[in-house]
């Protein structure tokens, strides 16, 4: 997706969080994060965030919990289990615990989504997501809906990759 963004005239700055499995909760992504804002970008410069899967949590965080309200112009989310999703209970490390539904994790994010109010918020996502269950749990905000086949599939997909740019393109970051 940032190939696609860059040539539309968008400048992405990708991060890689690490680990990505869960292993790790959320939190402590979200500050790799700020950590990756603060040294790319100025303080005083806007910018919009573009999260996919779990990522999109991790943004939320870092939009809800530490400060990036002040700076997101537009959160958007793809495929992020905002109300979890019960694949997590498959899993047992930090990131899948935080990731079910009901989960205090959750719990305490959703109860103040009027901070979300403060920065234009979207979210993406497919009925078809087999890995977000219930795939209606990545509804969040302004919500869109998209026909692609896998969860995996969704960033790499050009109607989810033509509706980013769309909305990225519907605001100007300047606040």
């Amino acid at each position: 997706m940032s190939r696609y963004l860059s040539a539309r005239g968008f400048r992405p700055l990708a991060v890689d969080l690490a680990p990505s499995n869960g292993a790790v909760g959320l939190e402590e992504l979200a500050a790799q994060l700020s950590a990756f804002v603060a040294q790319e970008l100025t303080t005083d410069e806007p910018f919009d965030l573009v999260g996919f899967s779990m990522g999109g949590l991790v943004s939320r965080y870092y939009v809800q919990r530490l400060g990036g309200a002040e700076r997101v112009g537009r959160l958007i989310t793809i495929s992020s289990p905002h109300q979890g999703t019960y694949w997590a209970f498959t899993g047992g490390n930090a990131g899948a615990r935080q990731m079910r539904p009901g989960s205090e994790f959750l719990r305490e994010l959703n109860r103040d989504t009027e901070i979300l109010e403060r920065v234009r918020h979207a979210s993406i996502w497919t009925p078809l997501d087999l890995m977000i269950v219930p795939a209606e749990s990545s509804r969040l905000g302004s919500e869109h809906r998209v026909m692609v086949g896998l969860h995996a599939w969704m960033p790499r997909s050009r109607r989810c990759s033509d509706l980013v740019a769309k909305l990225l393109g519907e605001i100007s970051v300047d606040r």
